[in-house]
């Protein structure tokens, strides 16, 4: 959001567009919370009208970005976060799953979505290791050079960067993997990337899925929402090495269990990886 990098931690915007959809609420429509409105629900309907168990993609998304937040916390030291698009408060947040390994561990969280940000100044007021800016994520000179970013986190030791789907909402004209590359130059050596991203299986079954509930985003109030190739989206994860299993399904990423049951048909349809920066 324009003129907001510079602007501090409790700073957020208070106008909401009602009549437009928010990709943070529609993602909260998806996990069933309160915080959406029905341009928000509309979006969740005709998704669902051609995957019915549509809802799945949101749960697979956050449970990916629990096991990252705790592998990163348990097994690598480091102690410092910067957490892009945040989204709305769930159960078990990014901050949560890592201080309650690392009490010390800092977060940023970056979102410029009006409600996020009212939910983040409450968050203030209870956690003093846990910041927010309201600034623009695919902007990542904007990111790297916001005083909230700069004063919480240091850039001479290694951080824990997050773009848990975002990028497939990315309408812009530069292409994502040039925004990740601009943020993997600028982390320190042995930071992590951890990454969730829309995915076209390009298999006969699962590819027109993604199709389909591809149409359904762009030609939503949301607007946004695109399922890419394996090869698409190891292009956003210039230069790192991937932590094994590497880039799979995020139900596939070091789930909590073995599993007993199958896969929704949605869950072959969006990925993560977790890297490490050389």
């Amino acid at each position: 959001m324009p003129g907001s990098t510079n602007s501090p931690d409790a700073a957020a915007p208070v106008h909401i567009d009602t009549t437009k959809a928010s990709i943070a609420r529609v993602y909260d429509a998806f996990l069933n919370g309160k915080d959406n409105y029905e341009v928000d629900r509309e979006v969740l309907r005709r998704v669902q009208s051609v995957a019915p168990e549509a809802a799945q993609l949101a749960v697979d998304n956050r449970g990916f970005l629990i096991r990252a937040t705790r592998f990163v916390a348990s097994q690598t030291g480091i102690t410092q976060y910067l957490d892009c698009g945040s989204g709305l408060p769930t159960a078990e947040n990014t901050h949560q799953v890592a201080q309650r390994i690392q009490p010390d561990a800092r977060v940023v969280y970056v979102d410029n979505d009006p409600v996020v940000l009212a939910h983040g100044r409450a968050l203030l007021e209870e956690n003093d290791q846990t910041h927010f800016s309201a600034a623009d994520i695919f902007n990542p000179a904007e990111i790297l050079n916001d005083d909230v970013v700069r004063r919480h986190l240091d850039f001479s030791e290694p951080i824990a960067l997050f773009q848990m789907g975002t990028l497939h909402h990315y309408d812009g004209e530069r292409p994502p993997s040039d925004i990740m590359r601009e943020y993997v130059e600028a982390l320190p050596s042995g930071s992590y990337v951890g990454l969730t991203h829309f995915f076209d299986p390009e298999t006969e079954q699962h590819s027109r899925l993604s199709r389909r509930m591809e149409e359904m985003f762009l030609h939503s109030p949301m607007g946004t929402g695109v399922f890419r190739t394996r090869t698409e989206i190891e292009g956003m994860l210039p230069g790192l090495d991937l932590v094994s299993p590497g880039l799979v399904l995020c139900a596939d990423w070091w789930p909590d269990g073995p599993r007993v049951k199958p896969l929704d048909e949605v869950s072959y349809c969006i990925v993560g990886a977790v890297g490490r920066k050389p």
